[in-house]
């Protein structure tokens, strides 16, 4: 898997049993707090191999930091988050690259992972019939702009901080077990983009529940309001006319199928006789956001259908 396909990480075969997987994400930072940044940005950038399938063996750290505008203890706890968050997933971090004197802070991640060729999970191996779970609410393009705009309170953004340092190494690993057809992360196109990754190759279509669909509080009021960040406008305008939207549902809810999220969690296609026993394993190990939200359909093809 290369870069024509439309997958999560890069993939090269070893042998008859090893794959290396490969990603590369970095980007500005979506919090003040540098520590916790760099826990954000190290999760992200590992979430593209557990998508795959995939256990992450080594990390490079790839940073540009203006060092003549900023204290060095920014980076240094930017790093620490990160570090720790290595740590946290068993991945050695084994060097890295920096840009320093540069405008502005962005920090992310080179990964090498490793998967047996028969065991990678594609994000388009969908099956009509396929129940979709999705892993963590959405919002967090929403909430990011509001927490940057100060008019975002505290419990709120712990809740994002808390579901943006959440590795899906479990989640990943649990749908290996139980056996998905397909997988994708959910991160910049939002959940329409990557949804339509998984159906356009095999000319398919989806249908999704916007009630099942869990949502971060308070991302419902905020884009009623009005919030829609850049990312949000670019996903839009890119697959707006790909809705087929059967219910009452007003335009500022559907906006938030489009929010562009930043470690957002792990979407699985799974037969219907496995989507219980996956969904109650989930639930069982702590991943108590996971919901079931649609499934795929043959009708209308490379289409959403939305109903309440």
């Amino acid at each position: 898997m290369g870069a024509d396909s439309l997958d999560d990480a890069g993939i090269y075969k070893i042998n008859d049993t090893v794959a290396l997987v490969q990603t590369l994400d970095f980007f500005t930072p979506v919090v003040e707090d540098p520590y916790i940044f760099g826990q954000i940005a190290v999760t992200n950038a590992l979430s593209d191999v557990y998508a795959m399938g995939g256990e992450p063996i080594t990390a490079m750290n790839i940073v540009s930091f203006p060092s003549s505008k900023m204290d060095m203890s920014v980076l240094n706890n930017m790093l620490k988050g990160g570090m720790d968050k290595l740590r946290e997933a068993g991945v050695p971090l084994l060097g890295g690259h920096s840009l320093i004197d540069k405008t502005e802070v962005k920090y992310g991640l080179s990964v090498t992972g490793q998967v047996h060729p028969d065991k990678i999970l594609s994000n388009s191996s969908v099956e009509i019939g396929d129940k979709l779970i999705l892993t963590k609410p959405i919002g967090t393009g929403i909430l990011n702009n509001c927490l940057k705009n100060n008019i975002l309170d505290n419990e709120t953004k712990q809740e994002i901080i808390k579901a943006m340092t959440m590795l899906n190494k479990l989640p990943s690993e649990i749908a290996i077990e139980v056996g998905v057809n397909a997988c994708t992360d959910i991160t910049g196109f939002g959940l329409t983009g990557h949804l339509l990754e998984m159906i356009n190759p095999k000319n398919l279509g989806m249908k999704l529940s916007y009630s099942s669909i869990p949502k971060f509080s308070r991302v419902e009021e905020f884009s009623e309001n009005g919030v829609n960040p850049p990312g949000n406008q670019r996903n839009i305008e890119a697959n707006w006319d790909k809705l087929n939207v059967i219910s009452e549902i007003p335009d500022w809810k559907l906006r938030i199928l489009f929010d562009a999220q930043t470690a957002g969690g792990l979407l699985f296609s799974v037969s219907p006789e496995k989507a219980d026993t996956l969904l109650n394993k989930l639930h069982e190990n702590g991943i108590k956001d996971a919901t079931i939200i649609g499934e795929i359909i043959e009708e209308p093809k490379r289409k959403i259908t939305i109903m309440s």
